[in-house]
């Protein structure tokens, strides 16, 4: 959540940093309105409460004193003031639950640097990455055997087939075949070990409560792209974010463990109800995918180095698997809820001359803590909420299209890019040729 304090404080300055995101003034102004009368009944129950306390006190003294007809009054006196209490209180737990619903609902204020837009036509490019840039070649160029699509490529050489994923839990789920499967499973093992240097590994569970889905902003405003499993009251994960942010849910780190550096890969679920119709062929936009998450804990002041560390990761992957990419800064009206500045990565795939997605390396400041209550002692004793950092390195799903497409051969094999060689006993094609 964004900081309501902020809010009393600066309430133009908020208003106008979050109007960049779409969010009205008039939406604020109600918000601040709920605040004000928030307290008013808070400081209302309160004072009521220390009257009935003040009465208790003198009807034991008039009891003591065996002023009874006192002592009477004053209980009356008092069990009417604890009405009006009991009332009070009721009044501002509600106006209060109400407050924190609406703040719920309100995206990040957005770092001064992310550009202003509307939405994904606005992203700013920031650069280009391709093999032999280096050395000054020019854009690469594909032949005609790499502008065949993944899924063709896939049924061709019986690594991918989306008719079983279908039969066995609808449509787009895939189901990955013999070197298919071993590839994705290679992408994985070869992003994990690469972060081994500097992040813990962690192996989350698959589904998470609603407070941990909370925490990370999914909840409650993208509650229809999830899956959720009423019955325990639990959500599949879309991201292993979600638990990461909660590891150290509720408590109070030491600053000299900051920062806090995690990994994990997991399986990944997402509904995608907005996207009905829409990408629904081979592995452009599916309901299930692996993906290596990077997320930090970190100081304010560790943040964008943190950030920079991700980006850098998910950059030299995709650099080592030799695939082409391009580096996005997202607009204001792109960000996602609960981020303050994303930058993304879309690698080009040429089967289906698209740029798809694969990293979205995002810095939260304050907002995912404040809302999983994760502080850290500082020097002088005080505590302050930690920021969050996190970001794929990266999604399997399109970047194992990117690849097949990327590195298939005029015979119509794969050749698997040298890094991924140790992880599959030393194959270094996939296809009629595989050795």
């Amino acid at each position: 959540m964004i900081d309501l304090a902020l809010l009393r404080r600066e309430p133009d300055a908020v208003k106008a940093a979050l109007a960049r995101r779409g969010v009205s003034s008039a939406t604020m102004d109600a918000i601040i309105a709920l605040d004000v009368e928030h307290r008013g009944l808070l400081q209302e129950a309160e004072g009521l409460r220390a009257e009935v306390k003040f009465l208790s006190r003198l009807v034991g003294e008039a009891r003591r004193g065996k002023d009874l007809e006192t002592a009477a009054l004053l209980t009356e006196k008092s069990r009417v003031l604890g009405d009006e209490e009991r009332q009070a209180t009721e009044a501002t737990e509600r106006v209060g639950a109400l407050l924190r619903d609406e703040l719920l609902q309100v995206p990040n204020i957005p770092a001064d640097e992310a550009p202003d837009g509307d939405d994904e036509k606005d992203n700013v490019e920031v650069r280009r990455w391709w093999v032999g840039m280096d050395d000054g070649l020019a854009l690469p160029t594909y032949a005609e055997h790499q502008r065949v699509a993944h899924w063709d490529i896939g049924t061709e050489l019986g690594i991918l087939d989306m008719e079983s994923g279908a039969k066995l839990a609808g449509s787009m789920f895939p189901l990955y075949r013999g070197d298919g499967a071993r590839l994705l499973r290679a992408l994985g093992s070869f992003a994990l070990d690469r972060h081994r240097d500097a992040y813990e590994e962690i192996r989350p569970p698959s589904f998470a409560l609603t407070e941990t889905m909370m925490s990370t902003g999914h909840l409650p405003k993208s509650a229809d792209d999830m899956y959720a499993i009423e019955r325990d009251g639990l959500w599949a994960i879309p991201t292993a974010e979600v638990p990461l942010t909660s590891m150290h849910r509720g408590e109070i780190l030491d600053e000299a463990r900051l920062p806090i550096r995690l990994t994990a890969q997991t399986a990944c679920f997402r509904r995608e109800a907005g996207a009905a119709g829409r990408d629904t062929r081979g592995l452009l936009r599916v309901h299930e995918f692996d993906k290596v998450e990077l997320f930090a804990y970190c100081t304010p002041e560790q943040a964008e180095a943190a950030h920079g560390d991700i980006l850098g990761r998910a950059e030299g992957i995709l650099q080592a698997l030799g695939l082409t990419y391009r580096v996005l800064d997202l607009c204001t009206g792109d960000l996602g809820t609960s981020s303050a500045r994303t930058i993304d990565l879309e690698v080009f795939s040429p089967g289906v001359d698209r740029w798809l997605e694969v990293s979205s390396v995002s810095w939260f400041r304050d907002f995912q803590a404040r809302r999983a209550n994760v502080r850290y002692r500082q020097g002088d004793g005080s505590t302050a909420l930690v920021h969050t950092v996190n970001g794929s390195a990266l999604a399997w799903a399109r970047t194992w299209a990117a690849v097949v497409e990327t590195h298939r051969q005029p015979d119509g094999s794969i050749r698997l890019p040298d890094v991924l060689r140790p992880y599959l006993g030393g194959q270094t094609t996939i296809g009629p040729k595989a050795s």
